[in-house]
């Protein structure tokens, strides 16, 4: 609002100052700041109120250490996260930005569903909270979506410079190695994405259908939607699953955050883009405020969410979140990136679905179900003790701070990776 509010008293009145609000960086700083001025402040009145309302996290004992005294904690604190994201966004971001307007909704219809679950295990006191097929009927409604904008909305395009003369590219000023130049460019709708460890650094989902024709590129855009629909639901639950201790899924999505935003100024930007020989596309350095918001709300956040906890994020924040990097990552053209950039979150998603199926696997076989991991999700499995696995490293279980602290360290390490592919071909 007040970016636009800024623009018009440029372009209308050339007022003196306001040009600053053109620069994303800019924007981005106020931002981060003001979500976390945010996060901080309304955080510990947010809390007040749960705590007030007695909405408390119940807790299964599962003979963690530690677990119990967490009984009662406040949950829903992904409304502090929410809350401190949109408002900064809608301050300083463009509305009139597709990209931004994508993401607004991604949060907000995520945020909805996790709400949703949150509500019916602590009102109505419903331990298994929203049924699953409903969940995974949101993350699908959100894939699709996503994908319809994506393939029909004019201004989601990749913009590329073209040899020769092309009927329908048009001339424009592209700074190179060499200066400013005047080069053919065409901006055109397809089904490109960036693949990591290759020399062009793209993949065409048309080359997954086998048949030459003239419905190859609709089935190209087909295949694209539903691999968007896999994403957005295959990383929302892995979050989920990941928010499982004190600062856990919050410092682990702060650093995919801040690598995402590194990704979106680089595409967005027509010379960084060409220097990197990644795919630039346009107007999505937008994006970059709106990370920075999401960065400025984790850091308000982790105050309180830090070991011991003071709130939990609960299905309001996880799912929301994971929607959030899900989608952010298709938009910039980087949803390949996900398993080296989020690999926490596959190794947790990996981590149950291998538990559950080697033990009906050997209670088929054995008569009695043996496990893989001594729990399930991973981070649990450092803290159990007492229980027969194939895997028995640590013997002796880790304080919570300790598992956390290190997840983050594994975090940062795969965000340098991820980095690192745009230049590794």
């Amino acid at each position: 609002m007040l970016y636009h509010l800024f623009e018009y008293l440029r372009s209308s009145f050339d007022f003196p100052g306001v040009g600053l609000f053109q620069y994303i960086t800019f924007r981005s700083m106020f931002s981060v700041i003001t979500a976390l001025l945010i996060a901080l402040f309304f955080g510990h009145k947010v809390i007040q109120l749960l705590r007030r309302k007695q909405i408390g996290e119940s807790i299964r004992d599962l003979g963690l250490e530690g677990q119990m005294s967490k009984k009662g904690t406040p949950t829903m604190g992904g409304l502090i996260i929410i809350l401190a994201l949109l408002v900064p966004t809608l301050l300083f971001g463009d509305l009139s930005n597709i990209y931004i307007q994508l993401m607004l909704v991604s949060t907000l219809w995520l945020g909805f569903i996790g709400f949703a679950d949150d509500y019916i295990k602590v009102f109505k006191k419903n331990k298994e909270g929203l049924r699953g097929r409903f969940k995974v009927m949101g993350q699908v409604g959100l894939g699709l979506l996503i994908g319809l904008v994506l393939c029909l909305n004019n201004q989601t395009v990749i913009r590329e410079v073209v040899p020769g003369s092309t009927p329908q590219a048009r001339i424009e000023s592209v700074e190179t190695e060499q200066g400013v130049q005047q080069l053919p460019v065409l901006d055109s709708k397809n089904t490109k994405t960036t693949i990591p460890f290759v020399k062009e650094n793209e993949f065409d989902y048309t080359w997954l259908w086998p048949f030459k024709g003239s419905g190859k590129q609709t089935a190209g855009w087909i295949i694209y939607v539903i691999a968007i629909i896999f994403i957005i639901t295959a990383v929302s639950n892995g979050t989920n699953l990941t928010d499982g201790m004190d600062g856990l899924a919050t410092g682990v999505t702060i650093v995919v955050a801040v690598t995402l935003g590194i990704l979106a100024y680089l595409s967005g930007n027509i010379i960084y883009s060409k220097y990197l020989n990644i795919m630039y596309i346009p107007n999505s350095g937008e994006l970059v405020v709106f990370v920075a918001a999401l960065v400025g709300a984790l850091v308000g956040f982790l105050w309180y969410n830090a070991y011991p906890a003071q709130v939990f994020m609960g299905d309001t924040g996880s799912l929301a979140l994971g929607g959030i990097v899900a989608v952010f990552a298709i938009l910039i053209r980087k949803e390949l990136l996900i398993p080296i950039l989020c690999g926490i979150y596959l190794v947790e998603s990996l981590s149950v679905i291998l538990q559950r199926y080697y033990f009906k696997y050997t209670k088929h076989k054995y008569g009695e179900g043996r496990r893989i991991f001594k729990m399930a999700p991973l981070h649990h499995h450092f803290q159990k003790e007492g229980v027969e696995a194939l895997i028995t490293k640590p013997a002796q279980p880790l304080p919570e701070a300790k598992i956390v602290t290190r997840f983050w360290i594994i975090a940062l390490l795969l965000a340098a990776i991820t980095v690192i592919t745009l230049k590794i071909r």
